[in-house]
């Protein structure tokens, strides 16, 4: 070898072997000395030297992983299953004919949007790489990532946007997303870009880009009729973080359970998990049952210790309707209805505590002031707000009475739906309403029977029913004056000109601060008129297993806004160096 031909080291150019040289590196005169000193240690010391000596050695290298782990960082890492329980039995698991929770939380975990939800609620880019809005705030131009692609590893294109968006649009195929997409021009101006153009400017608008987006190519041939029937409704190739699995049926065909695996194609990145398995039970007590049990692992809606919480964007109210009771056109007649009620009570007693009381029309968690509830004093002052008004009471008749305005509040019947959290409130209201001396009927409806035969044709004085409000906070629906009538959603048939022009401005302006201010104006002065007794916005509850991490809920509008941030939930973790932490997945 070179290096030998040329090495200077006297020892080996003299012939000494390597063997000798390390002999002679190892003959230290110290360790010469120590061992002497062991040798001449009597017996039992010589022990009692080893057996520090090997306490040393341990406390030294336990001292040296220490150090090491308080330098590295704990990330997650990949693996592990996690099993959920859900009421109710999935159909359509494809995000344009999904109408139950089952059908949205399997359409969002298998299928991906434009546009995506934080864990603070906020939209992000998902399929999207950028987005431009005009300055006119109607028309909307996407950009998609290169990098994103189906389950089936096929690239998700600008034509299967304008396709899923014009399958929405599509009147024959009574797409749960028509009304959302209705009007709503789009356009695929090359393989990456697509672009919406609105005929006004609507600022909640990017927020319904979260639908998630079909592949053109497997359902472009598919009719009307059959769409619903596809076996792509339970095989889905959608981008979403998950895929199908498995899908598990019983004897009369309904879906018992589904296994969902991990997608290594998500464009975000592969989630931690390897899969998630729900299994599907018909009541809650079933399912509450299952969760106790451990048969599984996680479900929402089932209150349990440690679970956590998120706010509700719903808005449960006994909503008044003037038209059928002159009674209720009266402004002190629905104030004194309205502060009668003990909301604290109801969350407390009734809720368990799993809700917020409310006065106003506006749910919690969207940075407004709430109007304040008040003090526990309810049927005192709701009697004084009726006597200011010239009312006074006829104990004999168990009525109210104004004799000027010839009217009478005697019998209130509250219409609401047969679900136990309903029956239960509707009883409470009808307890305090019952301390202001007024006699209270509880008529209890299916709640199909209830929407299409009491709510559409407004039949009821007083409803106790709840309103879903969208992430985008856009009340217009429920309060201005033009939704009075079926289908608007504006049950109190509330009326008030200065609130229809803040629902207006509010809709349609870009500047999030002015629609700050909108939603400020309208929760003040909605509540100031008392159309209805607001009641409470429930909270969310999601029992998770403890081990579970990286769970974050926002504003939940939906059940299925709880996996926001599903792909970086995670059961394990591993030690790696800071600089291998900040490297990501």
């Amino acid at each position: 070898m070179d290096f030998l031909e040329h090495t200077d080291s006297p020892a080996l150019s003299n012939g000494a072997s390597w063997r000798e040289q390390l002999k002679r590196v190892q003959h230290v005169p110290l360790f010469d000395r120590v061992s002497a000193f062991v040798q001449g240690l009597p017996p039992g010391d010589r022990v009692v030297f080893y057996a520090l000596s090997g306490l040393l050695i341990i406390a030294s290298l336990v001292s040296l992983y220490a150090l090491e782990q308080s330098l590295l960082e704990k990330v997650p890492t990949y693996g592990g299953t996690l099993v959920e329980g859900e009421l109710g039995n999935p159909q359509f698991i494809n995000p344009l004919l999904a109408i139950s929770d089952a059908d949205r939380d399997l359409s969002t975990l298998t299928y991906a949007g434009l546009m995506g939800l934080s864990g603070e609620g906020k939209l992000v880019p998902v399929l999207a790489e950028s987005y431009t809005v005009s300055d006119d705030g109607k028309t909307y131009t996407f950009t998609l990532r290169k990098d994103a692609k189906f389950t089936d590893g096929s690239a998700v294109t600008a034509d299967d946007v304008a396709f899923t968006v014009n399958k929405a649009q599509d009147p024959g195929l009574k797409s749960p997303e028509y009304a959302n997409w209705s009007g709503v021009n789009v356009v695929a101006v090359d393989k990456e870009t697509v672009r919406f153009t609105l005929s006004k400017a609507y600022a909640p608008f990017l927020g319904l880009t979260t639908l998630g987006i079909l592949p053109s190519r497997l359902w472009q041939n598919i009719s009307d009729t059959e769409f619903p029937f596809s076996a792509l409704e339970t095989n889905p190739v959608g981008s979403g973080p998950f895929k199908i699995a498995n899908v598990s049926r019983n004897a009369s065909g309904l879906i018992q359970s589904v296994s969902l695996t991990e997608n290594p194609y998500y464009v975000l990145g592969r989630p931690y998990l390897n899969g998630i398995q729900f299994n599907f039970y018909a009541n809650t007590e079933d399912l509450t049952s299952a969760l106790t049990g451990g048969a599984v692992e996680s479900a929402y809606g089932i209150p349990q210790k440690d679970a956590l919480t998120a706010p509700y964007a719903r808005v449960f109210a006994v909503f008044f309707n003037p038209s059928d009771n002159q009674v209720y056109a009266r402004a002190e007649v629905r104030k004194a209805l309205s502060l009668a009620v003990d909301r604290r009570a109801i969350v407390h007693d009734v809720l368990g505590g799993y809700a917020t009381p409310l006065m106003g029309p506006v749910p919690p968690g969207v940075g407004i002031t709430q109007v304040p509830v008040p003090p526990v004093d309810t049927p005192d002052a709701a009697a004084k707000v009726l006597q200011s008004a010239g009312w006074t009471y006829d104990g004999n008749a168990r009525q109210w009475v104004n004799t000027k305005a010839k009217l009478t509040l005697s019998t209130i019947t509250i219409r609401t739906s047969n679900v136990p959290e309903l029956k239960n409130v509707a009883s409470a209201v009808k307890a305090d309403w019952e301390q202001l001396g007024i006699s209270v009927d509880i008529e209890l409806y299916e709640p199909g029977d209830l929407s299409q035969n009491v709510i559409r044709p407004r039949k009821y004085g007083a409803l106790l029913y709840g309103m879903v409000i969208g992430r985008d906070q856009d009340l217009y629906a429920f309060w201005d004056s033009q939704e009075r009538n079926d289908p608007g959603l504006n049950i109190a048939l509330y009326v008030n000109k200065a609130v229809d022009t803040l629902l207006e401005d509010a809709r349609s302006t870009a500047n999030a601060e002015a629609r700050q201010k909108d939603l400020q104006k309208i929760e003040d002065t909605v509540a100031a008129d008392y159309p209805a007794a607001f009641l409470y916005a429930p909270n969310f509850i999601y029992a998770l297993p403890q081990d579970l991490q990286g769970v974050e809920l926002p504003q939940i509008i939906t059940p299925s806004d709880r996996f926001a941030t599903v792909a970086s939930w995670y059961r394990y973790t591993d030690a790696v160096w800071p600089f291998f932490a900040k490297q990501g997945r």
